[in-house]
């Protein structure tokens, strides 16, 4: 069971997002007289989904022989759905488990990005907010433990003030990564249950009161590099001394959160790689070359569209995996 407490589920998008039209048939046919054809089937992790679909966007403008069909559902979907057979490749947001492994997920590094937590941009609060920010122990008092706290617990002025805590009712990455962040993992979080990224920023938006967590692109706009309406977020007090100063001050805009992720200077966790699963490594030649395809063209797609670049040595690294064995 996913949720401790009440399941919720908003629905203010579709909970599957679907581009082209999304199944588990394929019939690829690899590389022929150097044109590549097929059929490539993905499926999972809501925070993978939007780069996935710039990538497969831009692949099929170079072959247009290629066909991909992407689903977001959360990360645990994806594992079920690529060690089931039913695609090709899971986007995946957390680390993949000896279990998993032992199952045959065979997995490659293409991204990185992190999970914010996040409140309403309305919040009656938000200039001792933004002063104070929350510390990783006040986190977990809300998270973690089955209290009934207010805003006045943490904030001069809220005692009446009951918080609203959500919580991911789908499997996935970013509710894993924040619970390993306070010390738990999914299992361990309260809060109402909400289905998908874009729920859980539509409950936050709608509840002056609320506090979740998104993915940084589900946070601000692609376009405006600001955060979207509605939605600001609660700035962590990574030195714990009741004060959010300049070195912890990096959730103005998209560049900044991109840079002190890159930089290290967002914790990891929250802040982790993103993947691509596979049943074992891929036979495919037309999944192995959009694989090769995002990790050397397509990284010129990554910070434009909100997500953070691998260093080049990691990049190298990944490459080395879906290259031909040396015989």
């Amino acid at each position: 069971m996913i949720q401790k407490s009440q399941t919720f589920f908003i629905f203010l998008i579709p909970a599957i997002l679907i581009i082209n039209s999304c199944g588990p048939g394929k019939k690829q046919e690899g590389s022929t007289g150097g044109k590549l054809k097929g059929t490539i089937s993905i499926s999972g992790a809501f925070a993978l989904y939007p780069i996935t679909v710039v990538w497969a966007e831009e692949f099929q403008k170079q072959y247009p022989g290629v066909r991909i069909d992407i689903s977001a559902g959360g990360a645990g979907k994806g594992m079920t759905d690529v060690l089931s057979g039913m695609v090709d490749l899971a986007m995946f947001s957390r680390e993949v488990s000896a279990e998993e492994v032992n199952n045959g997920a065979w997995k490659i590094a293409v991204t990185k990005d992190a999970v914010l937590p996040t409140i309403n941009a309305g919040n009656p609060f938000m200039e001792n907010i933004q002063k104070k920010g929350m510390k990783k122990e006040e986190f977990q008092e809300l998270f973690l433990k089955e209290n009934t706290l207010t805003w006045g617990s943490f904030f001069e002025g809220g005692k009446d003030s009951k918080i609203n805590v959500y919580n991911r009712s789908d499997a996935c990455g970013a509710a894993e990564m924040w619970g390993k962040y306070l010390g738990g993992n999914q299992e361990s979080l309260e809060g109402v249950g909400v289905y998908g990224d874009p729920g859980m920023a539509d409950a936050v938006k709608n509840d002056v009161y609320g506090i979740g967590f998104n993915n940084v692109v589900y946070v601000y706009d692609m376009n405006t590099r600001m955060k979207n309406e509605g939605l600001e977020v609660m700035p962590i007090d990574l030195n714990a001394d009741g004060t959010i100063d300049t070195t912890e001050s990096f959730y103005s805009d998209l560049d900044h959160i991109m840079a002190a992720i890159g930089e290290g200077r967002y914790p990891s966790p929250p802040a982790r790689e993103l993947y691509f699963i596979s049943k074992g490594k891929p036979a495919d030649a037309t999944v192995l070359s959009f694989l090769e395809w995002i990790l050397t063209e397509g990284q010129a797609f990554v910070n434009q569209a909100g997500y953070v670049r691998l260093p080049d040595t990691r990049i190298e690294e990944e490459l080395k995996k879906i290259k031909p064995e040396e015989k």
